[in-house]
């Protein structure tokens, strides 16, 4: 059975993500003929390269920035948002829903459109120039502060949900017992939550370990990740086996956390006692419990800052909506597109639909092979499935372009390569959304369900899906979120007279004039109110009995 949910996944994971890839970085390498094999790659392949290109000083300087500033940034966003997400999961108060919905927007927003905004508030003219005089621009504090915001979402709904799923009563048997509240969190809760934030807490890593865009706009040329690099080497010096070599040492670093945290999860994880998360939210009790929540409101509201900045900006006009109107005008962006900039809109939503359906369902089968314990080869399985977010965007985007240009495989002008492109971004959100949910089922419950004559189909739709139903449809939502926002692999594939809301929104900004810049202004805070209503609708959604990550 687990090799027949395994095997969708595999196939997709291989013809879509490992093929392009290898492709692209086969012929940077000079392993192969075709673009990118001569002149600056061809000859055949040097071992040497590695070693040369990873001897350079400026080279080591950006692998040290990369690392460090992925790790501060993963520990930053742990610190703030883990009090969100127990406050989001266990207490119960007006707006609550409409909150835990409004925090997942930044999430989706393109990292262009997240360091523009950021550029507004911290740097020169910003809000914070003009108030005090202050300055954090081409700073890494700007950057920190900048993912921050970008990854709260993460961790608030990968573990505020599971947290919400939890008995607490099992807490309050060991106060009765003796324990302190902290004692009691430390002994109790803290060991069912660990893998929610080990999961959480890779996904924060593998996103800041490849920040491109919100690195480029705000670190200025001081700074730069690994991402940044394999574009500069790609698109602006044309050297393909500089940008192999390092897209190599990704997959090396992003292999090697994978399997620590696979190691590290595994020998955590039990079966937990899951409830109905409607019965564990409660009002406030106590002072404590009411600065707390104080607390993580006014934090929300300042990094929520940005946002605001970027709808006053998509403001403009007599009455307020010059650049609204502007956006229903082919011509009125300078020639930037060939369709009206508002047809975006339609376009990402159905691509995301579209990319959604794939990532629920590949995604799904592979949570629900990956569900019990096995051997190495399935671990592996476990850790490829979050390559996706660890490998450059660049690279998956330009492996499209030249791997999946020949029959059986020629997709270059089929309207199914996007959503494939942002499918492979969901999937690994699927799978961790779900899989801590999956794994806490009591498989006690799976087996009377066979004892009683049911087949594993059977059991799985009468046991694991009442209890993972509301999983599924929040790791839908991630996905959808995700598919709507992604920009590095999009902006190679998708066509001029289709564009998505964050390549129409990257076309905007990168042209000079007011007009523009508030279009893009504008059509990011379309996308804002696309992305919320979408997440509240999830919110009011109820499945009996069923799980949220």
């Amino acid at each position: 059975m687990r090799a027949g949910l395994m095997a969708l996944p595999v196939v997709f994971f291989a013809v879509f993500f490992a093929y392009p890839v290898a492709a692209i970085t086969a012929r940077g390498l000079g392993l192969s003929d075709g673009p990118g094999a001569t002149g600056t790659g061809g000859g055949g392949f040097d071992p040497g390269r590695i070693a040369e290109v990873l001897g350079r000083p400026e080279i080591l300087d950006v692998l040290w920035f990369t690392t460090w500033q992925a790790l501060a940034s993963t520990a930053l966003t742990l610190l703030v948002a883990l009090p969100g997400a127990y406050v989001l999961a266990r207490f119960d108060f007006p707006g609550r829903k409409l909150l835990r919905a409004v925090v997942t927007v930044p999430f989706v927003l393109p990292t262009v459109v997240v360091g523009t905004a950021f550029l507004a508030v911290m740097g020169r003219r910003g809000l914070l120039d003009e108030l005090w005089g202050v300055r954090l621009d081409t700073t890494v504090w700007a950057i920190l502060l900048a993912h921050l915001f970008f990854n709260y979402a993460v961790v608030v709904r990968t573990v505020g949900g599971l947290w919400s799923q939890l008995d607490p009563r099992q807490e309050e048997a060991a106060r009765v017992l003796g324990a302190s509240r902290l004692g009691a969190f430390r002994r109790v809760t803290l060991p069912a939550l660990t893998p929610a934030v080990a999961a959480a807490a890779l996904m924060v890593f593998l996103f800041t370990y490849t920040s491109f865009g919100i690195v480029q706009i705000l670190g200025g040329p001081a700074y730069t990740t690994l991402e940044a690099e394999v574009y500069r080497q790609t698109a602006q010096l044309l050297d393909l086996p500089t940008a192999a070599v390092l897209t190599l040492v990704q997959f090396a670093a992003v292999g090697a956390v994978l399997a620590v945290h696979a190691r590290t999860v595994r020998r955590r994880e039990t079966a937990l006692k899951l409830v109905d998360p409607a019965t564990t939210a409660r009002r406030p009790r106590g002072a404590a419990q009411w600065t707390l929540l104080a607390a993580v409101l006014a934090s929300i509201t300042l990094l929520l800052l940005p946002l605001g900045v970027l709808v006053a900006r998509s403001f403009g006009g007599p009455d307020g909506l010059l650049y609204y109107r502007a956006l229903q005008d082919a011509d009125a962006s300078g020639g930037t597109f060939l369709v009206a900039p508002l047809t975006a809109v339609s376009t990402s939503l159905t691509y995301a639909l579209a990319a959604t359906a794939i990532a629920v369902l590949v995604g799904g089968l592979a949570a629900a092979a990956l569900t019990r314990r096995a051997g190495r080869l399935v671990r592996g399985f476990d850790a490829l499935l979050m390559l996706p977010l660890g490998v450059s965007a660049v690279t998956v985007g330009f492996g499209f372009l030249i791997a999946l240009d020949e029959p059986p495989l020629d997709l270059r002008s089929s309207w199914w390569l996007v959503p494939l492109a942002q499918a492979l971004v969901g999937v690994p959100f699927v799978v961790r959304t779900m899989l801590p949910v999956l794994r806490a089922v009591d498989v006690r419950l799976r087996e009377a369900a066979a004892v009683l004559g049911a087949s594993p189909w059977r059991a799985w739709r009468e046991v694991d899906l009442p209890l993972v139903g509301r999983a599924l449809l929040v790791a839908a939502g991630f996905a959808f979120a995700v598919s709507l926002g992604e920009f590095g692999a999009t902006v190679f594939i998708a066509r001029p007279d289709s564009p998505t809301l964050p390549v129409a929104v990257a076309r905007l900004i990168g042209r000079p004039g007011d007009l523009n810049y508030g279009q893009a202004m504008a059509l990011s805070t379309i996308l804002m109110v696309v992305c919320a209503v979408s997440l509240l609708l999830l919110e009011r959604v109820r499945v009996n009995r069923a799980g949220e990550l």
